[in-house]
């Protein structure tokens, strides 16, 4: 879709605002609205956005130490090929963005923008990137006092639960179908009110934007039900964490190039290494895939969720697991799942990390080592040491300290990205990280 059939479908569609939408370093999906009337010029122009945008916290104030401030202008450039009406808000599209700056250059702090350049990294070795994310999350209702509950108290895989989230979860995936998102499984999840979908795998982009899709569709669609959609990390202190894992596969052509019939479980040399560079950098990488004070409440050894820097077979323990291929579609269905990644994460920022982590791993030839058929938590320290497995950062502050100290994925990030990133989620640690367990997760519920 170009610019002008975009013009035409809102005609067509009598769509009378269109929202043109970016996400943060704090992964707060933010925009401004154009009416039908402006349409075209702000589709040639862009839309003006000051410059400290990219400063803000979750807690919503600019970060200390911030580059940006009071002075300065970007514009927010619409996608084209984003461009989507609106199920769930009557006479609305939604165009998902990216930064530019005021002469007309790609803005050096657009998250859009650095996977788009991991994009061309990857390219330049030959390869195309697949991803998918699975989306958990929980239901829930807002009592008079301002206190969330979980909307049931149904069981994993239950019957019970889809029968008791059936009429919102109903809307949820018909909104999904009508904008073309292609759901692919649903089910009720380990929490009580929790939920978990999956889409369709696409090219690493298009994965992103359906991040931010799928979210925006679910949450919408929840208040519809008097509902309140969380995708924090930890909502509930005392029950499951919801992760938003990625699925991910590298593409030559329609050659699945992670696959080796006779490479151990099914992975080439160049998955290996693409694996091992992920697990070198995974202590950093948490800063970017798992990058909320929140998240460290999930965290933890014998939650599922991944707490050692491991990797394995269908083990739901280790960070990285090379999933079971489906029967007749082996090599199409080759992939590893990236467990460390949540709900507060951008997507593209982590994305195109865990991209620049691989791909390092592959240009250093990289070898993860025997994969983990045990729970990582169970090997005593010794075994542990012996095998390389480190224990994740338990804190975003940790996690950030790793991130100020790997080298590649500063490079990648650029300076100031980086910066401005480190600067959000510093600033965030400094307002959260001390606070109770419960103020934590207050501050997270519905931002996420």
């Amino acid at each position: 879709m170009d610019m002008q059939e975009v013009l035409a479908q809102v005609s067509r569609d009598n769509v009378r605002l269109v929202r043109f939408l970016y996400c943060d370093h704090a992964n707060v999906v933010r925009g401004k609205a154009a009416h039908a009337s402006g349409l075209a010029d702000f589709l040639e122009s862009g839309i003006g956005l000051t410059v400290a945008m990219q400063a803000f916290t979750l807690t919503e104030h600019l970060a200390s130490g911030t580059h940006l401030g009071p002075v300065g202008e970007i514009r927010l450039m619409p996608d084209a090929r984003t461009f989507t009406v609106l199920p769930y808000a009557q006479r609305e599209a939604r165009l998902l963005c990216d930064m530019y700056t005021l002469d007309g250059q790609p803005w050096e702090l657009c998250p859009r923008t650095f996977l788009s350049e991991m994009i061309d990294r990857a390219g330049e070795q030959g390869l195309r990137v697949d991803a998918a994310f699975e989306y958990e999350f929980y239901l829930a209702r807002q009592t008079d006092d301002g206190r969330f509950l979980p909307a049931d108290d149904s069981l994993c895989f239950s019957s019970d639960g889809m029968d008791r989230q059936a009429a919102v979860i109903g809307a949820i995936v018909d909104a999904l179908d009508q904008q073309d998102l292609q759901p692919r499984q649903y089910y009720p999840e380990l929490g009580p009110g929790q939920q978990e979908l999956s889409i369709l795998h696409a090219p690493i982009l298009q994965a992103a934007d359906r991040q931010i899709a799928v979210r925006e569709t679910v949450r919408a669609v929840a208040l519809q039900h008097g509902l309140v959609a969380s995708f924090a990390p930890k909502p509930f202190e005392n029950q499951a964490g919801s992760g938003c894992h990625v699925h991910m596969s590298l593409w030559n052509g329609d050659h699945n190039v992670m696959y080796d019939r006779a490479g151990q479980l099914g992975l080439s040399a160049l998955g290996r290494s693409f694996v091992a560079g992920i697990l070198t950098h995974l202590p950093a990488l948490l800063a970017l895939t798992c990058p909320s004070v929140n998240s460290y409440l999930r965290l933890a050894p014998n939650m599922w969720s991944s707490a050692y820097t491991c990797w394995g077979p269908d083990n739901r323990e280790a960070a990285v697991r090379v999933a079971s291929p489906f029967r007749g579609r082996v090599e199409a269905s080759t992939n590893i799942e990236i467990k460390a990644v949540d709900g507060s994460a951008n997507p593209y920022l982590a994305l195109g990390a865990i991209v620049a982590a691989g791909l390092d791993g592959v240009k250093r030839h990289l070898d993860p080592g025997e994969p983990l058929t045990t729970n990582p938590h169970d090997l005593d320290e010794a075994e542990r040491e012996e095998r390389g497995i480190r224990r994740f950062p338990t804190t975003l502050a940790e996690a950030l300290t790793e991130l100020e100290q790997d080298q590649l994925l500063l490079d990648a990030l650029g300076d100031e990205r980086a910066h401005e990133f480190i600067a959000v989620r510093r600033a965030e640690w400094s307002d959260l990280g001390r606070a109770t367990i419960a103020q934590q997760i207050a501050a997270h519920f519905r931002r996420y």
